[in-house]
């Protein structure tokens, strides 16, 4: 890994950490809720203590970026003291304009020599000033005998949108140990529930932004971030059929009948789908572009867009690919106060959360 002021911390180095070190608290900050998932390790695999959930006023995020941190905070305390969690140590992640996420291609070096190099050439790969940004990177040694040169995937965070969130964190007593990316904690939460040697293209669709992460031989091959979401939903159900959010959102996951107005949610439904999946196949078929005998085995799908009724049946006949729902506390071991039926209902919106919550507090 890099070795820079405040690193973006990857999954990948994930098996080398320390294991004594105790594990952080997951915070995904999203930009119409807040998830918190609390966890301890138990031999080889993880126990669930505390998972909650709590909406954030509308436009308090927008993008990945803090417009009112003093109202975000005040959400975040109050579920803390809710769920009664008293750990301090949590890790984060960032999505959206702010942060970059690429694939460079660089000649063979030693670690001193590849950490000089990014430092110097990084603004010929970010668009962003150097100086303005985080930077850190993990060498996927995709060298050969044959070529001389490895795949580095680079990472760079603006400096003042982390540090309004460690600002924020920090006047409600939350330290900040781990700055992830949505899409690779998204990777770390999916690999602790794998079966190894799959390649799989992981989906996460948030309130206003869809994270694809495509997994090749345990490393992130493709990432990026796309601004749509389910939100988008939501707010069209509102507006064309004069409804309250709580009733627009039932509908939308089908615990609740479309009854006369099923030809308009349709039409809403079809609209914003075909949209996520146009974005899905533009993914996949730049991945396949670049590695044609290296198929993709399976689509995993995460966030409140997930829990769409049909979407993953629907996913599954366009893209033509099996398309699941997932669950990252299906093989986990669960604290007897949490409520199962709660849990059944939040977990596809929690990956990000886990992914977070298995990370150690190294500093």
């Amino acid at each position: 890994m890099g070795k820079f002021k405040l690193p973006i911390k990857f999954n990948l180095p994930l098996p080398g950490l320390r294991k004594s070190e105790p594990l952080t608290l997951g915070l995904d900050i999203g930009s119409s809720s807040v998830k918190i998932c609390e966890m301890s390790q138990t031999g080889d695999g993880y126990k669930l203590l505390k998972i909650g959930s709590a909406q954030l006023p509308a436009g308090a995020v927008e993008d990945g970026v803090l417009q009112d941190s003093d109202a975000v905070g005040a959400v975040i305390a109050a579920l803390l003291k809710n769920l009664k969690i008293k750990r301090k140590k949590v890790a984060i992640s960032m999505s959206g304009y702010s942060v970059i996420v690429k694939k460079i291609n660089v000649a063979v070096m030693e670690d001193k020599q590849l950490e000089a190099h990014i430092q110097s050439e990084a603004e010929q790969y970010i668009p962003f000033d150097v100086d303005e940004v985080y930077l850190d990177y993990h060498d996927l040694n995709t060298n050969t005998e044959e070529s001389g040169f490895t795949d580095i995937m680079l990472v760079a965070a603006k400096k003042d949108v982390v540090d309004t969130y460690l600002d924020m964190l920090a006047k409600i007593d939350l330290q900040v140990v781990v700055v992830d990316v949505d899409a690779f904690a998204l990777e770390n939460s999916f690999e602790i529930n794998a079966d190894s040697g799959q390649n799989v293209a992981l989906v996460d669709i948030g309130s206003s932004k869809m994270s694809i992460n495509i997994i090749a031989h345990g490393a992130s091959i493709l990432a990026r971030d796309v601004v749509m979401g389910s939100r988008q939903i939501t707010e069209q159900m509102q507006g064309r059929l004069k409804l309250e959010y709580e009733e627009a959102e039932s509908i939308k996951i089908g615990s609740l009948p479309a009854e006369d107005n099923g030809q308009i949610i349709e039409d809403i439904f079809v609209n914003n789908c075909s949209q996520w999946i146009l974005e899905i196949k533009k993914a996949i078929d730049f991945y396949i572009s670049n590695y044609p005998d290296d198929e993709i085995n399976r689509l995993v799908l995460s966030g409140g867009g997930a829990k769409i009724n049909g979407f993953d049946k629907l996913l599954t006949k366009e893209i033509g690919l099996p398309a699941e729902i997932f669950d990252p506390f299906a093989d986990m071991d669960k604290s007897n106060d949490i409520d199962a039926d709660y849990l059944k209902i939040i977990a596809p919106e929690m990956a990000i959360a886990t992914g977070l919550a298995i990370r150690f507090a190294v500093l």
